[in-house]
């Protein structure tokens, strides 16, 4: 019998199995089996044997088929908020990370098989794993308050950060590149979509529900009588700074080698996405547009980019100052006055505050020490409800002066790797693909000053992703002038 059967099922496809005899059965008592689970084991019993079904092909498509997974990661990252506003009670960032190791499984089994170490080479590489290694260090910082506190800190940064070189180790082709920027514009036009729901038919009950619950959250997202929206991200200024990078993304592809229909559709994005924006209500993003609009003018400087540019700032100047009784665009005309803005002068103080604590512990008071860990962790210690409200303070803090200048080192490699990678590149697709990314991750570190940008996901995996795209615009342009050479 069993013989037969695998005489049956060999060089049979899953679609043609289910047209014999021996699939149909094969099909039928597999269901009759998981019906039969289900009534017995009740509800969880069958959403078990659902995840199994789903998540074992998953698994072994993100080890063998890298780009697969790193479309799953971000697609996960993306929605991962929006599944547990809705109730799922699991801890839904322990399943990203577990993503993340398999990526990183992945990519030690490709090492094993075809040996790459050139990704570990080059200055943004080495400050990368310089990041990593003192984050690590932290481990002994004699003044931290909680080791424990560092476990849960370090896990995240270290995986996130290694993401990196599994992407340019992965990402091999221009095709690839094209799918996943394809995937991050789509997952970004729904959580935009989403947002237009929120503002003009309403917030879901479950989720206004969530934060009514809590006083703080209330204070901090119902602001003149209009509730801050945040789509399907953790927060509003998550929300509102992936709408930026997206928008920029539109806009540096709009200048690049493609059909004039794409343009236009790309256009209608960037400009439904900063609309978007301005549903948030957060001040920190509104001045990243136009901050990323001189660097592209900078950068991709011609007569058609200095006209545009010129118009978009005439806009931008007319949005500013024109009277209005919009509460969304009066908030976006106080992030221009930043000294009319009292939360903003609340924050000078803070950081004025700090700054000597700062100067006194060069490694900082260790990772975790302030927010969510130093209140689990350290309830009493002095930085445990220091709000830093702000990337750089936050490194500053935690990792003290020392931790600050790598941080910074890093950045500025990072930008300059961008620029001149922008110079470098022949291909004109390659080279907007890292015109792009180098305006992301501009927009992004201009964001953390006022903000913490790159803390959430996804704009955290994203980050990282747009550093890895550089290095890999450049190293593919540079296989095709190699090629060219030799034909």
């Amino acid at each position: 019998m069993l013989s037969n059967l695998r005489i049956s099922l060999k060089g049979r496809s899953l679609s043609s199995l289910a047209k014999t005899p021996v699939g149909l059965l094969l099909l039928t008592a597999i269901a009759v089996s998981l019906g039969a689970a289900a009534i017995n084991g009740g509800m969880i019993v069958g959403l078990l044997t659902l995840v199994v079904m789903i998540g074992i092909p998953v698994i072994y498509g993100m080890v063998v088929y890298p780009v697969f997974g790193i479309i799953c990661l971000i697609a996960m990252a993306f929605g991962l908020f929006f599944i547990v506003r809705f109730g799922i009670d699991y801890p839904m960032g322990t399943v990203l990370d577990g993503m993340q190791v398999l990526l990183l499984l992945g990519f030690f089994i490709k090492q094993k098989q075809r040996p790459d170490w050139s990704v570990f080479k080059g200055p943004v590489a080495t400050m990368l794993l310089i990041w990593i290694g003192y984050n690590i260090l932290e481990v002994i910082n004699p003044t931290a308050e909680s080791r424990l506190a560092w476990v849960y800190t370090v896990r995240t940064i270290a995986i996130l950060t290694l993401m990196y070189f599994v992407f340019v180790y992965q990402i091999k082709n221009i095709t690839s590149l094209r799918i996943i920027l394809k995937v991050w514009l789509l997952l970004a036009f729904v959580a935009m979509v989403y947002a237009y729901k929120q503002e003009y038919i309403g917030i879901a009950e479950a989720e206004l529900e969530g934060m009514r619950s809590d006083p703080l959250s209330v204070s901090l997202m119902f602001i003149d009588g209009h509730w801050r929206k945040y789509s399907i991200f953790s927060d509003p200024v998550e929300f509102s700074y992936n709408m930026v990078i997206t928008a920029l993304l539109c806009i540096a592809l709009i200048s690049g080698p493609i059909l004039n229909w794409k343009k236009i559709v790309l256009a209608i994005f960037a400009l439904l996405m900063l609309n978007a924006m301005l549903f948030s209500g957060t001040r920190g993003a509104y001045v990243l547009v136009p901050a990323a609009l001189i660097l592209f003018a900078i950068l991709h400087f011609s007569r058609r980019i200095m006209l545009f540019s010129s118009v978009a700032a005439f806009f931008i100047v007319v949005m500013i100052y024109m009277p209005t009784g919009n509460p969304s665009l009066v908030r976006f005309q106080s992030a221009f006055r930043p000294s009319e803005d009292a939360s903003y002068n609340v924050r000078k103080q803070n950081q004025k505050r700090i700054q000597p604590y700062i100067l006194k512990h060069p490694m900082g008071g260790g990772l975790g020490a302030t927010g969510m860990w130093g209140v689990r962790f350290a309830p009493y210690s002095f930085l445990a409800n220091f709000p830093p409200d702000s990337g750089y303070m936050r490194v500053a803090v935690e990792m003290g002066w020392i931790g600050l200048f790598i941080f910074c080192f890093l950045m500025f490699i990072v930008l300059k790797s961008g620029i001149e990678n922008f110079y470098r590149i022949h291909n004109p697709e390659l080279r907007t693909y890292c015109l792009a990314m180098t305006l992301v991750l501009f927009a992004l570190n201009i964001g953390n000053f006022p903000q913490e940008a790159l803390v959430q996901y996804p704009n955290n995996i994203l980050f990282y992703l747009a550093i890895a795209i550089i290095q890999i615009s450049y190293k593919l342009d540079q296989q095709e002038q190699t090629l060219k050479l030799k034909d």
